[in-house]
């Protein structure tokens, strides 16, 4: 199988186009070791795991150490006949591998009582800040000042008094002098006006397409004689070619003029869903698709009004119809 890559339409092996979108679908080839057929630009083969590209450079990246964080530097004794002194043992018990060899020196420890004070540090050294100080804690023991009494001695502010000097404004008074406006007249001169009048609701006649069922049928018309063949309904696979003792066609097609260029298993009409496709399955005179060559091993999807013809010479032409 071929995938499309495109729309993922798998597709027979050996496919130039893909028979769903008719996309180029990508050249194809053997593999030298189990004979599978497997895309050109392939790695490994999907049958065996052969390297179909045994000339490339293969290995192993070198390993890389990491970085590791600077540390300090490895002890090293500049003095390869003093050796350093295990902890927890005396001086006095503890003997140097060397010292045998040795000649044995005299050591002088100092008298504390002559190590003299180390000289205080030049005055050139800047002082650190000073570190500040946080404030000092308030003290809650002792009670909160009282709130200052309201003044009850001082008497309250009089309101404001009215202004009673100004009369006030009287209403306005209605004009009486101008008639009241009388109402419109009716109009009896204008006839009445009809009743509206009542429409029966309209009638709702089924159709016979929500009733019945409608299934497409397929059929082939012969151009050279205009006659139809209906193409059956029950099969998945519909062999088109002549009488054989291998495998009896389903579209015999020995009547027709001209059918001595057919051969007697020419090609195969699968049907999948609604949808039909034509393959030639090894004709000598091959199949033609809108005058285009099918491929051994290709297959087509069939659109109604596409031309069929078997064999050369466009002499045994077939429509395709669905109806």
């Amino acid at each position: 199988m071929i995938v499309c890559p495109n729309c993922n339409h798998p597709n027979p092996d050996g496919a130039v186009q893909c028979e769903a979108c008719y996309t180029p679908l990508p050249a194809t080839t053997n593999c030298p070791s189990c004979g599978a057929n497997v895309q050109a630009d392939a790695a490994f083969c999907g049958q065996c795991g052969y390297n179909l590209r045994a000339g490339a450079p293969t290995g192993v990246a070198a390993t890389v150490a990491p970085d590791l964080p600077p540390d300090l530097p490895p002890f090293v004794n500049p003095d390869p006949l003093v050796q350093p002194q295990p902890i927890g043992v005396s001086t006095a018990n503890y003997t140097s591998p060397n010292s045998a060899s040795l000649p044995p020196t005299a050591v002088s420890v100092p008298d504390p009582s002559e190590v003299t004070q180390s000289s205080p540090p030049p005055s050139n050294v800047a002082a650190p800040p000073p570190i500040p100080t946080s404030p000092p804690a308030p003290d809650l023991s002792a009670p909160p000042p009282p709130p200052p009494a309201p003044d009850f001695s001082a008497p309250p502010p009089p309101p404001p008094a009215p202004d009673l000097s100004a009369p006030p404004t009287p209403p306005p008074a209605p004009d009486l002098s101008a008639p009241p406006t009388p109402p419109p007249a009716p109009d009896f001169s204008a006839p009445p006006p009809p009743p509206p009048t009542q429409t029966p609701p309209p009638t709702v006649v089924p159709s016979a397409s929500r009733t019945q069922l409608q299934q497409v049928t397929a059929r082939l018309l012969h151009i050279q004689t205009d006659r139809e063949i209906e193409l059956p309904q029950n099969l998945s696979v519909i062999h088109v070619g002549k009488p054989n003792d291998r495998i009896p066609p389903d579209v015999d097609v020995s009547g027709f003029p001209n059918s001595e260029i057919v051969s007697r298993i020419h090609a195969d009409i699968r049907v999948e869903g609604d949808a039909h496709y034509i393959e030639d399955v090894g004709s000598a005179n091959g199949t033609y698709i809108n005058n285009l060559p099918l491929l051994p091993g290709n297959r087509h999807r069939l659109r109604p009004g596409d031309r069929i013809s078997l064999g050369k010479g466009d002499m045994v032409t077939f429509l395709f119809q669905l109806v």
